[in-house]
């Protein structure tokens, strides 16, 4: 065969340095898009901070207000702060306080939260105690023993077995050390397992308290049938009136089934809001938020210089130069598309911002792809791990898309209405009889919108709302 030269014409797609990192600013979120702005301030001279940088030109686009900076940032909306256990017995609602309605004198567990650590605290309370060294030194080991929950999950045979033999400690002395520990003026602390750590709480409590010997019984020996609100046969087993039952059952949901995590001084997660929706003139509008901006420019003085070396094409500043303009272009067109895409979603989503989640209409990435004329990644992109602050809470974009269901009238509710509607009929039900999911989804088809009974549940356990056994009560 002859050798020979063809030539042909094709397209291809080159993604040059500067596109790939305006791809990769735009993915990134807020806290992780300054950490690259503060690397590149280290290593590039040719970039430098400004106080009076802005994108005010963006804001403009959508808002003829200035930005104000001494708006206070509300909280998470309330269902971006559900933190539920998978527990058995968490089915009853716990006061995490830490102390009954019959103590609300007392607030030792908030003090000492807010001073030292569990350990710290016990180590403090033990030093004080009048036992002698060979028991505080024994009573010591198990405060070090003790999870973050405050519980004593090591057993006392394996932990005997693991002390050397000339300390001369056998498993009587960490039984009664434990017994010493559990009553250092922290109730529940140094349990086993969860039913020593309500018992110990309720026994704590004064003797006259209403019910409080029902509640040791039922906490000790009956903890499981509680916990699978099993009243009838726990009635049958303990002879007890509906009354005395109900009285026993709100005394044991008050105690605190993790009393180490009083002391927790860990520091709570928080967002800082891309963009802030405020309602002008009847109309909500998007505007970027100056807190997340970082404000970065092209040192000038270094450009200056630059420009009058005659051998600035080959210099190194020349390619620091251009990377600095090209990392702040790639900035002010990552919050244009940021801007752009919030106000779109505003745009669609206005009857939630109005009246709340029974309003969410159905929306995908293909609408706003579409509707502002990218590409469906670069929206994608847009989205993920971005916030806006609305008068209702703040949320990540994406909370705002969801799929539909088509209604008997040919209208389309999205699933966060459902969701919303399923919660609100929980929260009206009979909790002596509550709704079953088949029930409810013959109450939603009443209304015009056919819900499966299995689509039900699935929604009704993303919301962590528990099964109609769990939710029934006296």
């Amino acid at each position: 065969m002859k050798a020979s030269l063809q030539l042909r014409l094709s397209q291809q797609l080159t993604l040059t340095p500067q596109l790939q990192q305006s791809i990769r600013l735009l993915q990134l979120s807020t806290q992780d898009m300054q950490q690259e702005v503060a690397r590149m301030l280290d290593e590039n001279p040719m970039l430098e901070l400004s106080e009076d940088f802005s994108f005010s030109h963006l804001s403009a686009a959508t808002s003829a207000q200035e930005p104000r900076t001494d708006e206070k940032e509300p909280g998470r909306s309330e269902d971006n702060e559900r933190d539920e256990s998978s527990s058995a017995v968490d089915v009853m609602e716990w006061n995490t306080s830490g102390q009954s309605g019959d103590d609300e004198g007392e607030s030792y567990p908030e003090q000492a939260a807010l001073d030292v650590s569990m350990r710290e605290y016990l180590h403090r309370q033990l030093s004080v105690s009048q036992l002698n060294h060979r028991d505080k030194l024994i009573i010591g080991m198990l405060i070090d023993a003790l999870d973050e929950d405050g519980y004593l999950a090591q057993d006392l045979n394996e932990l005997a077995d693991l002390l050397p033999m000339e300390l001369d400690i056998t498993l009587d002395d960490l039984e009664t050390a434990l017994v010493q520990l559990q009553y250092l003026d922290f109730p529940g602390l140094a349990a086993r397992n969860l039913s020593e750590c309500l018992a110990l709480q309720l026994k704590a409590l004064p003797e006259d308290t209403p019910q409080r010997d029902l509640a040791i019984c039922l906490v000790s020996d009956h903890l499981d049938l509680l916990a699978a609100h099993d009243y009838a046969k726990i009635k049958k087993l303990l002879r007890c009136p509906d009354d005395s039952l109900r009285v026993a059952q709100n005394l044991i949901t008050s105690l605190n089934p993790k009393p180490g995590c009083e002391f927790d001084r860990s520091v709570a997660d928080f967002v800082v809001p891309d963009v802030i929706v405020e309602k002008h003139k009847d109309k909500w509008q998007a505007r970027l938020n100056p807190e997340a901006m970082p404000r970065l420019r092209v040192n000038q003085l270094y450009a200056n210089i630059l420009q009058q070396r005659d051998d600035k094409s080959g210099s190194p500043l020349a390619s620091q130069l251009q990377e600095a303009s090209w990392l702040v272009k790639s900035l002010r067109q990552r919050f244009d598309t940021i801007l752009r895409v919030a106000q779109a979603i505003v745009e669609r989503q206005g009857a939630f911002l109005e009246h709340g989640e029974i309003a969410m209409r159905p929306l995908v990435l293909r609408e706003i792809a579409d509707a502002l004329e990218l590409h469906e990644s670069t929206v994608s992109r847009s989205t993920t791990q971005k916030f806006m602050r609305t008068p209702r809470g703040i949320y990540e974009f994406k909370y705002f898309f969801g799929s539909g269901l088509v209604t008997e009238s040919g209208g389309v509710c999205s699933s966060a209405a459902i969701r919303e509607l399923i919660k609100q009929l929980v929260v009206g039900e009979d909790t002596c009889k509550p709704l079953t999911d088949g029930r409810m989804s013959e109450i939603l088809a009443q209304q015009g919108i056919v819900v499966a009974r299995r689509t039900i549940a699935k929604y009704r356990e993303a919301l962590h709302i528990l099964p109609v056994n769990l939710r029934k009560s006296l």
